[in-house]
């Protein structure tokens, strides 16, 4: 125990970085080695068998349901086109978005040992706005499919190639290696002391900010908000750019079955969208007021773990053409037992 205040902490990385550290922040901080993630250790015990079995089956499920997603597509030769291409790749980034937080999640629920190790904490960081911003970036690339399949039909084939969607995947694969690892750079460069609470059951950039020490932190923080921000609605405004041109489009067609069909294809994606960016709004866009902090943390549940929940039922049920080929593909599959 370095004295009464400060809890017992180590060097970050080796022998000689606390010192590096201190020199940069121009002061003699004792270092801070792991943090505590405070999570859900608030919440009454007697609770938290019953929030663990839910968040278990929902985080199963999710895997569940967007393996079945995957299987399907690469099954179904009527499902091989760019649309189920990129619905693949968005089950991908939501099945590793969910492993990166979910399981230690679940193990800190359970555990009366909650810290995390910084490099555990910069890992998990750098994972989660990785497959965070990928999908997001995805999501735009679907709506840009929508717009190309709806408003260019003739041209579709053309503009959305085997070629060209494999590298539009590889393209949201690699912005969101880059956004995650500056935005993850950006924080861990800085120096944190005294307190080592992350008031979150992740390692959380805001909260995580609050526990860095030096005068660059406030530009910092604000630094990183401007990047996710500009990165995140960047990509709702080209997916609102989009739906507008798909809606003029829609109009002009004569009849209501036509008008109608031609919406049906875009219903899941929409519907994906909305939950995503609106559970996301709710977390981060909520005003300023007295909020406890179980609440808190009950409120980012809604994205981390509801939100990947929700997208292979919206998926699974509002695209017909999918849910027909799933029931098919179980059908082919169980057949066999029941004769």
């Amino acid at each position: 125990m370095g004295s009464d205040n400060v809890p017992k902490q180590k060097s970050i990385r080796g022998s000689n970085f606390p010192e590096y550290a201190a020199s940069v922040a121009g002061q003699n901080y004792s270092m801070v080695s792991e943090f505590s993630l405070v999570g859900f250790s608030n919440f009454p015990q007697h609770l938290l068998p019953a929030f663990f079995l839910l968040y278990l089956l929902m985080y199963l499920f999710t895997l569940l349901g967007n393996l079945i997603i995957m299987a399907t597509v690469w099954s179904e030769r009527s499902l091989h086109m760019p649309m189920y291409l990129f619905l693949c790749a968005l089950s991908t980034s939501e099945i590793l978005f969910t492993v990166a937080v979910t399981p230690r999640m679940l193990v800190d629920m359970l555990s009366s040992h909650h810290t995390i190790t910084f490099v555990a904490c910069a890992s998990q960081m750098f994972f989660s706005f990785t497959f965070g911003f990928t999908h997001s970036f995805l999501l735009m690339i679907m709506g840009y499919d929508r717009y190309v399949a709806i408003c260019h039909p003739l041209h579709y084939n053309v503009l959305m190639s085997t070629h060209t969607c494999a590298r539009l995947v590889s393209w949201t694969w690699a912005g969101g290696s880059v956004m995650g690892m500056m935005v993850t750079l950006i924080v861990f460069h800085l120096t944190f002391c005294g307190s080592n609470e992350i008031h979150h059951f992740v390692c959380h950039v805001l909260s995580l900010l609050k526990l860095a020490c030096g005068k660059e932190t406030s530009s910092v923080t604000l630094g990183v908000i401007l990047v996710c921000v500009t990165a995140l609605m960047g990509c709702l405004f080209l997916i609102i750019l989009s739906y507008v041109f798909i809606v003029a489009t829609i109009l002009r067609i004569p009849s209501a079955e036509g008008r109608h069909k031609t919406f049906s294809t875009c219903v899941s994606h929409l519907t994906v969208v909305i939950v995503h960016y609106g559970f996301a709004s709710i977390i981060y866009l909520k005003p300023k007021g007295p909020h406890s902090m179980d609440s808190n943390t009950l409120m980012a549940t809604t994205y981390m773990v509801f939100t990947p929940f929700l997208s292979p039922i919206i998926f699974s049920l509002r695209n017909k053409e999918l849910k027909n080929a799933i029931k098919k593909s179980f059908q082919r599959k169980f057949s066999p037992l029941s004769t």
